[in-house]
């Protein structure tokens, strides 16, 4: 599924990754856990494509394997018409100019015992930006401006921080090597309630400042649907609907699309939505169901759906489900 209106600065296809199970004294391989299991979908330049989901869906491996900080099983990356699946280790380095992440914990993604200046300094260092060490902390100003922090916090440890204030000096680092492309995973489930509205406002005003593309990783659907043009809504690593953020939030087309929708609260009593509760658990990824990996726990699951993998199928212009039930929602 591609943008109409442009070509994809990015386009995942066939993506998917198995972790190896194994036990007894040999490690022997008794199984696999099948975190991502073909999917498929292209970012465009400036773009945001909300990836959302349950814990345990597989939003965090997808996000991890288009940068290859692990590497998937099958399928193809292509960034800027290369093949990222094919980079040496030098290529890959140069490919990370590009693209980089935003990690969901401030406090475990920041080496609490360097100063800030370092911690923002890193990457530039590691990429070789800069000449001097001047250049460098010149640059580290520029960024601490960005994120709307002080020059004063250079010489701070991470423990003198707030949560929010980390997860800031975290998108300064993301930002020091100008990067087209940026994972951002789940960067503000960390956080206090208080300071989420602040981190979300942020991301959204350095997206429309340097054009970024991004992959928006989240389980909250009303913070996806104000800072994502499009949403792929994922279940047991299978994209269940894709479309138009407006559209798969206010109008689902997917059964559990339509249950992540109504657990969202809302206190306009003319937009509640009626309450719809899932049978059962997740299904187990080490062996997900035959067909449709959500027919155990589908309220509209009928005997076929056992029988194939539905294919996601476009039911309005630049909006697709996979679901063979054309009688519902």
């Amino acid at each position: 599924m591609t943008t109409s209106f442009e070509t994809p600065l990015l386009s995942v296809s066939h993506l998917r990754k198995l972790y190896d199970i194994r036990h007894g004294l040999f490690s022997r391989l008794v199984g696999h856990v099948h975190a991502v299991n073909d999917v498929s979908f292209d970012i465009a330049p400036g773009e945001t494509l909300g990836l959302a989901g349950e814990s345990g869906s597989g939003k965090t491996t997808i996000g991890r394997s288009v940068l290859r900080l692990v590497e998937p099983t099958d399928g193809q990356i292509r960034f800027d018409g290369k093949d990222v699946m094919a980079l040496n280790p030098a290529q890959l380095r140069e490919y990370r100019k590009s693209a980089q992440i935003i990690f969901q914990d401030p406090f475990a993604s920041i080496n609490p015992r360097m100063k800030i200046r370092d911690v923002i300094a890193e990457p530039l260092r590691v990429q070789k930006i800069y000449a001097t060490e001047s250049e460098v902390d010149r640059r580290v100003s520029e960024l601490l401006d960005l994120v709307s922090l002080s020059d004063d916090y250079k010489d701070r440890n991470p423990v003198a921080l707030s949560g929010g204030q980390r997860q800031r000096v975290v998108i300064a680092r993301a930002l020091a090597v100008n990067p087209r492309f940026i994972v951002a995973d789940e960067p503000i489930s960390a956080l206090d309630v208080s300071i989420q509205a602040q981190i979300v406002s942020l991301l959204d005003d350095l997206k429309a400042r340097f054009g970024l593309a991004m992959l928006f990783i989240s389980h909250d659907l009303a913070v996806m649907e104000y800072l994502s043009d499009r949403i792929a809504v994922v279940y047991l690593g299978q994209i269940m609907e894709i479309g138009p953020a407006h559209a798969v939030t206010q109008t689902p087309r997917h059964p559990y699309t339509e249950a992540l929708i109504s657990a969202v609260p809302d206190d306009r009593p003319d937009q509640r939505r009626k309450r719809v509760v899932l049978q059962g658990d997740v299904a187990d990824p080490v062996s997900p169901p035959s067909g449709c990996v959500f027919r155990t726990r589908c309220l509209y699951t009928k005997p076929e759906c056992a029988q194939q993998r539905p294919p996601l199928k476009e039911i309005a212009p630049m909006h697709f489900k996979a679901c063979i039930r054309d009688d519902i929602l």
